[in-house]
């Protein structure tokens, strides 16, 4: 037993400094990908809008296409390049996407809005009563303390 947690502990040691030694690889070209993107997706996702007449590029049942093609295109190339996806190139290249195309559509339709006062009075209703009942309770109790253990 003693023999066989002593070979153990070795192959541990030697797979744990093989792992410090051994350079971590990935396979990702950054400049690259970031290169495809532009490219590629970037210049689709132009010939694309532009088909579009510019006062329909804030509305987005009419660019959720375009935009889902954009997407998948990043999505396809990372894949192909052994790149994670979503990363920061994505990132910063979706970034550029709306402060260059989508700058002046306005945020109305994607603010939060409080619910329904329908959904909205229940979940401030009940933890009121039941703090009120729990509060009465703890008084009626504190009050009858015959016939406590």
């Amino acid at each position: 037993m003693a023999l066989e947690s002593a070979s153990l502990l070795k192959a541990g040691l030697v797979l744990l400094m093989a792992a410090q030694v051994l350079p971590s690889v990935s396979a990702c070209n950054r400049g690259g990908y970031e290169k495809t993107i532009n490219d590629l997706c970037l210049e689709k996702f132009k010939v694309d809008l532009k088909g579009l007449d510019q006062g329909l590029w804030c509305s987005w049942p009419d660019t959720t296409e375009i935009y889902e093609g954009l997407t998948n295109c990043t999505f396809q190339e990372a894949m192909k390049m052994d790149c994670f996806w979503p990363n920061q190139i994505v990132d910063r290249f979706f970034m550029q996407i709306h402060q260059t195309y989508f700058h002046d559509c306005p945020l109305t339709g994607r603010l939060l809005h409080d619910p329904p006062i329908s959904i909205l009075a229940p979940f401030i209703a009940v933890p009121v009563l039941v703090t009120l009942l729990m509060t009465a309770l703890v008084v009626w109790r504190s009050k009858r303390t015959k016939g406590v253990l």
